[in-house]
């Protein structure tokens, strides 16, 4: 990218400066241990994304889905992620062997505040506790335990600026289909109509197995 007119930022000063200080009370809010509310809200949700850092700095932010409680609560500061069928590429489980420090975002569909919890995580293969986890009778495949050391809810301007839970806004064909993606940029030796089949109402079926 040319660099003419662009101006970059680069100390914590110059940051300070132009967003100004946080308030009081969104620089307190951060605590260490899980409140009743925020059980409840894990209770409540079925998605999060997962941020994690390899040790060399490369980055990834993985989806993480599940019926409503998914994430397991074994205690104020102690939660667990199931793992489920997916593309095994494992980039986010890769991270955490070289990086522990995790960085989780939990969504309840319809709600513009989000619960943010950071922590430290390992992966475990099997634990007595896997069978809290079972989903149409199946096992998770491994788990991510993490130890959290910072638990707090952001605020919904972001979601109220983006609309994102108004349907009337959702316009899914805007972007070409998950087949036709394939097709162009991972599997171009297969047939369009074949992904389209393979992508289509049988893939929700072939969820956990």
């Amino acid at each position: 990218m040319a660099a003419e007119g662009i101006v970059e930022i680069t100390s914590e000063e110059e940051l300070g400066e132009l967003l100004g200080p946080p308030s009081k009370r969104d620089a307190t809010k951060v605590r260490s241990r899980l409140h009743e509310h925020d059980k409840q809200w894990l209770a409540a949700s079925p998605f999060c994304m997962m941020s994690t850092s390899a040790a060399d700095g490369s980055c990834d932010s993985s989806p993480k889905g599940d019926p409503p409680g998914f994430t397991l609560v074994l205690d104020d500061t102690t939660i667990v992620i199931p793992e489920r069928p997916g593309n095994r590429r494992a980039d986010g489980f890769r991270n955490v062997l070289s990086n522990p420090q995790v960085g989780l975002l939990y969504l309840i569909p319809g709600r513009g505040d989000t619960l943010r919890i950071n922590g430290r995580a390992r992966i475990l293969r099997d634990a007595p506790f896997f069978d809290r986890m079972i989903v149409k009778g199946y096992l998770p495949r491994l788990a991510l335990l993490v130890e959290i050391e910072e638990v707090f809810y952001h605020c919904s301007k972001s979601f109220l600026r983006s609309s994102l839970w108004k349907p009337e806004t959702w316009t899914p064909d805007a972007a070409p289909s998950r087949a036709r993606i394939a097709k162009s940029l991972e599997r171009p030796d297969e047939e369009l109509e074949d992904l389209e089949v393979y992508y289509g109402p049988q893939y929700s079926r072939r969820l956990y197995d």
